[in-house]
């Protein structure tokens, strides 16, 4: 399925494909700034070179579709066309020449379908989410998930620049008549004041923002979804952006040269919302109204494609099937790694902690995923791959967590990838992550043979020594030898010897 989000700013065709074992994969993004905003006339038509700018994006867009042979289109219109005087005649005009039939969104929809997209990709289970476009803003507060208002703002970054700005950039006093602006506009609104929920900042002034912050903090991984900055994040921003000009702006790394000129707009508008919110933090959604369309659409044929209350869970699965991994090994793995932590728990070898219990599961469904690329190194891949790709449903604190969980071979393996994160954890958070890596290791070995024998594990504790007993199905000769290889790891862990025993099923009591 093709989405073409015809917006104020930028004309953008989105190419998609999904099943219920890949999930949702976009296939081919392709962006034309177009400023459609800009075209529209004092009397609030759209003018001719405006029409024939979309036409013409329209109908390179349909031959690019017709290479794909994607009929199943759905063309998108927001605020440009929405507030053109003229767009029934535009969206008439676009059907016979392009045979593109464009749907007009509402301002409800639009914040509608901005918030699906973050409730499905993202676990903030509350939040006030922004999208500014370039001719309007859409505001929305959702609690649990669940959708509780929203707004549209006629204002975009485009028509902004418009009202405000005299030159190219803008400048101290200019935006001091800004901020006063969008603060009277958002105080307006009471169901936003101070309720000190986090901001989810959707469209691309916000990914362009937070690029540009990853760049001048030399982040150490991949990905801006979920991405989290602080409101002092956006102060230092400001007086970074400030210092350039429209040149240095168009050449800085992390920011797309057509948004050189209205980047530092958009960031006042995200600096005056967190302030009228009372929010502390400021989070990027890649994730906006295009994804909430085609999500809407999966959902309309299959109920249960989405989970925005397990978001995680969902895109487990689509990693698993990326890397070779079967749903009944990862049943196995995490079946396996929840006994042996709970037994352990009961042994006061840990302390129940239901987070860990949590994150170990997520780790058991990944551990050693980087197989499918190479076994020999497949701890080095495993690392990578977790930590440079966007995890919906995970913060990227918590990526890295699950990826030095995952990726775990031995200590100096864990101190090597956790290097550059050492300001992002403690010491004691380094030390439990270690030993529930080893945790993973020991219950990998379990299922050497990719036979899932295991059926249960109970763990003993005779005279300070640690037997683990090991139901299995079938004869378990590889896992024998496996197990005792790993056997050290869980022995520093436990700081007791160990006995492993292989038992056959109905042989315990």
């Amino acid at each position: 399925m093709a989405i073409i989000d015809i917006g104020s700013n930028t004309i953008r065709l989105v190419l998609y494909k999904y099943n219920p074992k890949e999930g949702l994969n976009e296939f081919g993004n392709i962006k034309t700034v177009a400023r459609l905003r800009t075209y529209i006339n004092p009397n609030g038509e759209m003018s001719e070179q405006g029409i024939n700018i979309l036409l013409e994006t329209l109908k390179s867009y349909k031959k690019i579709l017709d290479d794909y042979e994607v009929s199943d289109i759905y063309a998108a219109a927001t605020a440009a066309v929405r507030q053109a005087t003229n767009n029934t005649e535009i969206i008439d005009r676009m059907k016979k020449e392009t045979g593109i039939t464009i749907n007009l969104l509402s301002e409800e929809q639009e914040a509608f379908f901005g918030f699906l997209a973050v409730a499905h990709s993202m676990d903030t289970p509350s939040a006030v989410t922004i999208d500014i476009g370039g001719g309007s803003t859409e505001i929305t507060l959702f609690e649990n998930k669940t959708l509780q208002k929203s707004i549209s703002f006629p204002f975009g970054t485009v028509s902004l620049k418009q009202k405000f700005v005299s030159g190219d950039i803008i400048n101290d006093e200019e935006k001091k008549l800004l901020r006063q602006y969008i603060k009277k506009q958002f105080d307006k609104l009471n169901w936003i004041k101070d309720v000190k929920l986090p901001v989810i900042a959707i469209g691309g002034s916000a990914r362009n923002l937070a690029q540009v912050h990853q760049h001048t903090i030399d982040y150490p991984i991949s990905g801006i979804h979920q991405y989290e900055m602080k409101f002092d994040d956006l102060e230092v921003l400001n007086t970074f952006l400030s210092r350039m000009s429209f040149d240095q702006l168009k050449q800085l790394d992390g920011l797309s040269t057509d948004r050189a000129d209205i980047i530092e707009i958009a960031l006042e508008v995200f600096r005056t919302l967190m302030g009228v919110v009372g929010a502390k933090k400021f989070q990027i959604s890649k994730k906006g109204l295009r994804e909430g369309l085609i999500i809407h659409r999966v959902l309309q044929s299959d109920p249960n494609s989405f989970n925005k209350f397990n978001v995680f869970e969902e895109n487990a699965k689509r990693i698993m099937y990326q890397y070779g991994r079967f749903e009944d090994e990862c049943l196995m793995l995490t079946s396996s790694t929840e006994q042996l932590y709970l037994e352990c728990c009961k042994l006061n070898l840990f302390t129940f902690n239901e987070k860990h219990l949590s994150l170990l599961k997520k780790a058991a469904q990944v551990f050693s995923i980087g197989e499918y690329i190479e076994n020999d190194s497949s701890n080095q891949h495993t690392f990578y791959l977790l930590a440079n790709q966007s995890i919906a449903g995970m913060s990227h604190r918590d990526r890295v967590k699950l990826a030095l969980l995952a990726s775990y071979k031995n200590k100096d393996y864990f101190r090597r990838f956790s290097a550059p994160f050492l300001n992002w954890f403690n010491r004691d958070e380094l030390k439990v992550l270690r030993e529930y890596g080893a945790l993973l290791k020991f219950v990998y070995s379990l299922n050497v043979s990719k036979r899932n024998l295991v059926k249960s594990i109970h763990l003993e504790l005779i005279n300070d020594t640690v037997h683990i007993n090991i139901v299995a199905s079938k004869h378990p000769m590889a896992e024998i030898y496996q197990s005792e290889r790993q056997k050290k790891h869980i022995e520093r862990v436990f700081k007791k010897p160990v006995i492993i025993q292989f038992l056959k099923e109905g042989e315990m009591g």
